[in-house]
């Protein structure tokens, strides 16, 4: 979650805890958790990083998060959290007025964990799956939450064995909320190509660019959200769902884009976790400019053309399988386009409000993105040049390291204000 009060004022809970988790009995209905005064200002912005608890002798998944968060716990305190499996562990930023804000958050984070796993001689890495650990393997977090997460989702949650990024935007007005997220959801492929860092599971090169998109999308309630034709339309969706025993709690519809039903905000999960802190910058500003963006074609009663979630989830498809290197459909012009070029686009779609929002910088990180891969594209080029998946792990590690040992200046010595110069000018 946010390390601090949440958005729509719910006590506060690791992300898995808070929507992957059985919730106690009495929990609010949908209606009654989205506070649409709950947050100061709108289009504030927060993060949630997963990360991967590595041994650095074998480069396998270690499941010793206890370890990693008693030696995190000085420095990062609540914002550091377990997760169902051991060898996984969750950092959130606190909410950000603006992107200047997620950057020093962000790099901190990284930077303390990275220090916090230095301290019990063990490694972190920033990707979407572990190339060759399997899940059979892993040992899962002990409480009452965890056992009913694995009891209602049996395999399917022992095998959740992924690490994403959760982009937060804040919304007060839920009827709004609701508009702006049925037009964004055209924009999910393209911020999943973007971020594509997963290419390897359990030893193999699935072909794919994000293989946890096809892990996660075992889950009930995933992928592209249905089109609402208002936050009544969704309110009765999810209360009905509720009411016949499917959920104990909104929390549990884990679409790739969703009204929080207790931050107040549209959240953004259909990415992997990048491997460079600048691209996850890159990927939070690019969400919050699309959401800003769409508010003020709907100030101008302009709105944006909605497609069907079928057509999208083609898309999701394309950009799991190719990511920067694949052909997206335009279902505008009913053509295909370069993933790369429609990146471009989208860039000048949002160009007009991203000196307002004060993220032009960090947007434009994008081109470098395109330029130079992302954190998949790099996997491959290494697992071809090495033929070894424990050397493509250290790979991983040592550029997650690396993105924030900005100054040269070793983790733990050094002033945590100096990680807030963007990479590219290091």
């Amino acid at each position: 979650m946010l390390a601090s009060e949440p958005w729509g004022g719910a006590p506060r809970a690791s992300r898995r805890d808070d929507e992957l988790s059985s919730s106690p009995p009495g929990v609010p209905e949908v209606g009654e958790v989205y506070d649409k005064h709950a947050m100061p200002q709108a289009f504030t912005v927060g993060v949630e990083e997963e990360f991967q608890i590595v041994d650095p002798d074998t480069w396998e998944l270690r499941s010793h998060v206890s370890e990693l968060l008693a030696s995190g716990a000085s420095s990062l305190g609540d914002q550091i959290r377990p997760e169902l499996h051991q060898s996984i562990v969750e950092v959130g930023t606190r909410i950000c007025a603006d992107v200047h804000q997620l950057r020093s958050e962000i790099l901190r984070m990284r930077r303390e964990l990275v220090a916090a796993a230095d301290r019990v001689g063990l490694r972190v890495a920033a990707a979407g799956t572990h190339p060759f650990s399997n899940w059979m393997d892993q040992i899962l977090s002990p409480g009452e939450r965890y056992q009913h997460l694995v009891e209602e989702l049996q395999q399917l949650a022992r095998s959740l064995l992924i690490f994403g990024l959760h982009v937060h935007v804040a919304v007060p007005d839920r009827s709004e909320a609701i508009d702006l997220m049925n037009a964004a959801r055209y924009f999910l492929p393209h911020l999943l190509a973007l971020s594509t860092s997963s290419p390897f599971w359990a030893g193999r090169d699935t072909g794919l660019k994000s293989y946890r998109t096809a892990v996660f999308r075992r889950f009930p309630r995933t992928g592209i959200p249905d089109h609402f034709g208002s936050w009544g339309e969704y309110e009765s969706y999810a209360n009905l769902l509720v009411q016949l025993h499917c959920i104990d709690n909104p929390k549990k519809i884990w679409w790739d884009l969703r009204p929080h039903p207790s931050f107040g905000t549209l959240e953004f999960r259909i990415c992997d976790v990048p491997t460079d802190p600048c691209a996850s910058l890159a990927i939070a500003a690019l969400a919050q400019a699309i959401i800003v963006k769409l508010h003020r074609l709907y100030e101008k009663n302009q709105g944006f053309r909605l497609y069907r979630r079928t057509l999208i989830e083609e898309n999701k498809w394309r950009a799991a399988r190719w990511g920067l290197d694949g052909k997206l459909i335009d279902f505008g012009r009913q053509i295909e386009v370069p993933m790369r070029d429609l990146a471009l686009e989208l860039l000048e779609f949002v160009d007009d409000v991203v000196d307002d929002l004060g993220s032009r910088n960090e947007v434009g990180y994008v081109r470098t993105i395109l330029r130079e891969g992302t954190s998949a594209d790099r996997q491959l080029q290494v697992f071809r040049e090495t033929g070894d998946l424990r050397a493509v792990v250290r790979f991983v590690v040592d550029d997650t390291r690396r993105g924030v040992e900005l100054d040269g200046t070793p983790i733990a010595t050094a002033n945590h204000d100096s990680v807030t110069a963007d990479r590219e000018g290091a």
